[in-house]
């Protein structure tokens, strides 16, 4: 009877053992690596980018077109603008300064864009193509005029499936305080 006692309570206590381990790899909030990396063609985007870094603490880290956008390359009336032509050929990849050295280092990237014709501008495929993000978890947030982020998120999802894709958010007038609830909630999706 004691010999199936003590083989009852190492059992448990192996598997106790292999439960704790299991939970040690799991990083902490405070142990995870975030970046908030950005593109904002008129400085808007900058803006919000810069309030999500400061309440995460995370690395703030600009897209930058290797050509920047001009006033005449932003005019979504004029049908051979640069974002226009951009825009209606989704294969297009505008080039990018790619200066972002430790990219494989963040467990989790948060990606802001200006939503154009209801989605992320091309310039964003770029930025996760030449970085990858395989595995790490990736959050869009976008400034509009008026657009949902919910086309980009779709599309996003089903063109990168290697990455754990959370639901991004809309943020144009969000104070520090409803960003950082934002990011918390997402937190709690974690657990």
């Amino acid at each position: 009877m004691n010999k199936i006692i003590t083989v009852i309570a190492a059992a448990v206590l192996v598997g106790l053992s292999i439960s704790a381990c299991a939970q040690n790899n799991k990083k902490t909030d405070t142990e995870m690596k975030t970046l908030v990396a950005y593109f904002s063609a008129t400085g808007t985007t900058e803006a919000v980018a810069r309030d999500l870094a400061e309440v995460t603490g995370a690395t703030l880290y600009e897209i930058k077109p290797e050509v920047r956008y001009t006033a005449a390359d932003l005019d979504w009336r004029d049908k051979t603008s640069r974002s226009s032509v951009e825009m209606q050929d989704r294969s297009s990849r505008p080039a990018i300064v790619k200066d972002l050295a430790d990219a494989d280092s963040y467990d989790r990237i948060f990606i802001g864009f200006p939503v154009w014709w209801y989605t992320a501008p091309t310039i964003i495929n770029t930025f996760i193509e030449a970085y990858g993000f395989k595995g790490k978890t990736v959050i869009f947030f976008a400034t509009s005029g008026g657009s949902s982020i919910d086309k980009a998120n779709a599309e996003f999802k089903e063109q990168y499936p290697e990455i754990n894709w959370k639901a991004g958010k809309t943020l144009n007038s969000e104070s520090k305080a409803e960003i950082q609830a934002w990011e918390s909630s997402l937190d709690r999706h974690d657990r």
